[in-house]
């Protein structure tokens, strides 16, 4: 029996909400909104956040401040069922603060990343990650952290029976270099967006990319949006359309998607099943605002899906 089900590490601070703004107001004068909302932000913290709302309990590392937004993020992360003793945190610190601006258009950020800078990947406890069925990690940056990658998921693939998922992030360099690929053979789940598995790749489209990607021994999932995602493993593919709901706010749904996927992975689901699980768990989470305040239940997350039959 392991202590945890998955062991998730990387990032967390908080989302400011702000709807239905296009624009700021010129100095010297001030607008009312009707509504501001404070969440939980970090795709980390998010995915951590919708495993424990789907029944399964998560550990999660990572780190905040001692403000009032640090004990605010460790509260909420132990009352939805994240087990928080490796979140640590960081004394004099300040935790980082997101401001989302939305409209039926788009999004625009105000972003603080704080004092509290995500671990490294190399300070990670073999010995911990080993109590846990599985691990979820995001924060790779290639031009920073690509041999620090590496070596991790070699070392965990020798020494222990952990399976891993792996979402790559938005490469903010520019570079979208083919050295990524060095890392496929060692992950069990690999997780990108639609612009993203074309700019890694190189090919013309996402299944093209899907496909390149999971020849090198991993089951690829890519996430497309409105449109739904796909999968390939063993050069199979699968397509799952997306459920349509009115959407207050998107912020998280790629992440809420992955938690829904890597449920139903760990389930023991076929891959159809666990599209349809992320979908609709990414769906939902759009239907209020903040990331994680709509995330389904299990009980909610069945009979939305059955409604869409």
């Amino acid at each position: 029996m392991k202590k945890w089900d998955v062991f998730v590490f990387g990032d967390v601070n908080i989302d400011l909400l702000a709807p239905g703004v296009n624009r700021l107001p010129p100095a010297g004068e001030e607008w009312e909104v009707p509504v501001m909302e404070t969440a939980p932000g970090g795709g980390a913290a998010l995915f951590a956040l919708g495993l424990a709302r789907l029944g399964m309990h998560p550990v999660f590392l990572g780190r905040v401040g001692d403000d009032l937004y640090g004990q605010y993020l460790r509260s909420y992360m132990e009352e939805t069922g994240v087990d928080i003793s490796l979140l640590e945190v960081r004394p004099n610190a300040k935790t980082g603060i997101s401001i989302s601006f939305t409209d039926d258009r788009d999004r625009s950020f105000l972003t603080f990343r704080g004092d509290c800078k995500v671990p490294d990947i190399g300070d990670i406890s073999m010995e911990q990650v080993a109590q846990a069925g599985h691990i979820h990690l995001t924060g790779y940056v290639e031009s920073v952290n690509h041999e620090e990658y590496l070596s991790f998921l070699q070392r965990l693939r020798k020494e222990t029976d952990v399976t891993v998922s792996f979402d790559t992030g938005w490469d903010s360099t520019g570079a979208w270099s083919p050295r990524i690929y060095e890392l496929f053979p060692y992950l069990d789940v690999l997780l990108m967006n639609e612009t993203e598995s074309v700019h890694y790749s190189r090919k013309e489209t996402a299944r093209e990319a899907a496909q390149d990607f999971a020849a090198r021994g991993c089951m690829a999932v890519v996430k497309m949006g409105k449109k739904g995602a796909l999968c390939c493993r063993a050069g199979k593919v699968w397509t799952k359309a997306g459920f349509s709901v009115e959407a207050v706010d998107t912020t998280g749904a790629g992440d809420s998607f992955n938690a829904g996927f890597v449920y139903g992975f760990l389930k023991g689901l076929d891959p159809d099943s666990a599209l349809e699980l992320g979908n609709g768990c990414g769906a939902l989470s759009c239907t209020g605002l903040g990331g994680n305040t709509m995330f389904p239940g299990w009980d909610r997350l069945q009979a939305f899906i059955k409604a869409q039959k």
